[in-house]
């Protein structure tokens, strides 16, 4: 017999599993949905070491008095992280993980697919305020609604509790006993995640993404948003089924893929190398002649792994563009900015040297937005004193809008869509 124990976001708490819970013990499986200390109907539980390892042990202890042969955790949001620390611990008890419309976890417990740019920040936020009302707006707010019948949306505000800073701040440790477990991702199309996603993803290069091509992961698409388990119960409940028998979608690396990551692949053209100035993490590639000449910058994607090498600006990509553009009597600046992880993406406008420090004479800037379209600050403004860019633009995928609470606020203007012949046969649009 296979146990599921589910567990659930921030704020909330098992009952929100009740209806696929119900489903899964009526096909023969035993299931446990838990509510963890501090959060839904246990709020009031929660105290200054209530943490991310209080919620691991809840779980290790719950594992421990099952008696099931197979044990398959569900981590939904957050609850993906005790869910990992658990799986860790019991290594031997568990069969498989599931990851409901959440990143799976990498190396050292870090999200391999990040979260919404500001999500984190805001959870802390409404986690510091007072009273459970204020909880429940962010959790009713967190993620797409679609499906959700009006009285579970109503509960979700009225039984969400705060939730304890701890489980959102301590660090998740792993010895990596589970690294080799066999793990299920459901993804929720109308949340914007989707199977295709992933297999852009691994398409694309990144060696953070090529374990997504391994034996042990699956992948599942409901076409619904960010709660399943309120929105369609019982596809939820067959897809886990479906995962604890092994099945699934499996993703392989394409056939006429490259073996390095897309960023170190030769530049496509071959301009000549050009004079170029380094200061902090800003490089110049400079034109002939002199005066002012104006400055295309060149704006990375990320998170960016601390110990990549080579850094961003030392790319083939990122050097080509540079020296293209000064080849052609313009500026071409490159940075390495500090984006490591999502709470790093409101600063890099102020990781630089202000133009008017640059060496070169620099009459105005022109940015271009990230590769990846996940660089927001792309588009900001220096600083007071320094040239003002006279325009942005986004290179291979476009920023057409942004993440719901994106921190960059109103300085970040994308472009504006309209539909092409392209567009209206691919359902994308175009700028």
């Amino acid at each position: 017999m296979t146990a599921f124990v589910l567990v659930p976001d921030t704020f909330t708490g098992g009952w929100v599993w009740e209806e696929t819970a119900a489903r899964l013990r009526a096909a023969g499986a035993e299931a446990y949905p838990v509510t963890l200390a501090g959060l839904g109907e246990r709020g009031e539980e929660a105290g200054p070491g209530t943490g991310l390892e209080t919620h691991i042990e809840e779980l290790v202890r719950l594992i421990d008095g099952i008696e099931a042969d197979e044990v398959v955790l569900v981590g939904h949001g957050y609850g993906l992280h005790p869910v990992f620390g658990a799986a860790d611990r019991r290594a031997g008890r568990v069969a498989r993980i599931v990851s409901v419309d959440t990143g799976p976890l990498g190396p050292g417990g870090r999200r391999a697919v990040p979260a919404r740019p500001g999500g984190a920040r805001a959870a802390r936020r409404a986690a510091r305020r007072a009273g459970p009302a204020a909880g429940g707006r962010y959790l009713v707010a967190l993620g797409q609604r679609r499906g959700i019948p009006a009285e579970a949306l109503g509960r979700l505000e009225r039984e969400a509790a705060p939730q304890p800073a701890g489980t959102l701040t301590e660090p998740l440790r792993l010895t990596g006993a589970a690294a080799a477990l066999p793990t299920t991702g459901v993804l929720c199309a109308a949340n914007g995640q989707s199977i295709a996603l992933v297999e852009m993803a691994v398409a694309s290069g990144p060696p953070q993404f090529r374990m997504f091509t391994e034996e042990r992961f699956r992948f599942f698409e409901l076409a619904t948003g960010h709660w399943p388990m309120l929105s369609a119960p019982g596809e939820l409940a067959e897809v886990l089924l479906r995962a604890a028998a092994g099945e699934g979608h499996r993703v392989t690396a394409p056939e006429d893929g490259h073996e390095r990551p897309s960023h170190l692949l030769p530049f496509l053209l071959d301009p000549p190398e050009r004079p170029r100035d380094r200061i902090g993490r800003v490089d110049l590639h400079l034109p002939d002649g002199d005066g002012p000449r104006p400055a295309i910058v060149f704006v990375h994607g990320g998170p960016v792994e601390p110990d990549r090498r080579p850094t961003p600006r030392d790319t083939p990509c990122f050097l080509g563009y540079g020296r293209y553009a000064a080849d052609a009597g313009v500026v071409g600046v490159t940075a390495d900015l500090r984006l490591h992880g999502l709470t790093d993406y409101p600063g890099p406008p102020r990781t630089s040297p202000r133009p008017s420090t640059w060496s070169a004479p620099i009459r105005a800037s022109t940015g271009t937005g990230s590769r990846s379209g996940s660089s927001p600050p792309a588009g900001s403004s220096p600083r007071t004193g320094s040239p003002r860019p006279r325009r942005g633009c986004g290179a291979w995928r476009p920023t057409i809008r942004l993440w719901p609470r994106c921190p960059a606020g109103a300085r970040w203007s994308p472009a504006s869509a309209r539909w092409t012949p392209w567009a209206r046969r691919t359902g994308r649009r175009s700028c």
